[in-house]
């Protein structure tokens, strides 16, 4: 079950995170971080284990960004991301963001759903709020993906959600 994650969640969200992050692959957050943006997470609930999360974090009036998204290995290829990733763009589009972005290393997986690679320069604000504290800056290899919520992508990702319903 995908849902808002709650106080109680922080602890697990922050060790998924940290697994990760020992990886190279997600930057790591502090337990303070996540106790501070708590309300941006969700995270996926099966039998009382957090088995995957992803954060909305709105950058700007029109831009948002899908960040700390992370599933356990053992869990992947079960539809978890997906459904993580869709409830993060719905809230995208309650709260009125036309564009979601996310750095990633897994740019094919994002493309599934719609997204499409842009320079990270089309992201400024996201360059230099957090790109500027991180241990790679400024030589990142990450590939920025943004999803537009208002064409074409946007359709790719409500199909994709449609064929899940059959």
């Amino acid at each position: 079950m995908v849902r808002k994650a709650r106080l109680k969640d922080a602890q697990a969200i922050y060790s998924l995170i940290k697994e990760y992050a020992g990886e190279g692959i997600l930057l790591p957050r502090s337990l303070n971080s996540i106790y501070e943006h708590i309300r941006d997470f969700w995270v996926y609930e099966s039998d009382g284990e957090i088995l995957g999360c992803c954060a909305l974090q709105v950058v700007w009036e029109d831009l948002a960004e899908l960040r700390s998204f992370a599933v356990r290995k053992e869990f992947k290829g079960r539809g978890i991301g997906k459904a993580l990733i869709s409830a993060c763009i719905e809230e995208a589009r309650e709260l009125g963001v036309s564009r979601v972005f996310s750095l990633t290393y897994a740019k094919e997986y994002f493309e599934r759903f719609g997204f499409r690679v842009v320079d990270k320069s089309v992201l400024p604000h996201k360059v230099w709020s957090d790109c500027v504290n991180c241990v790679k800056f400024p030589n990142c290899d990450e590939v920025a993906v943004i999803l537009e919520l208002n064409g074409r992508s946007s359709d790719i990702l409500e199909e994709s959600l449609q064929a899940d319903r059959k």
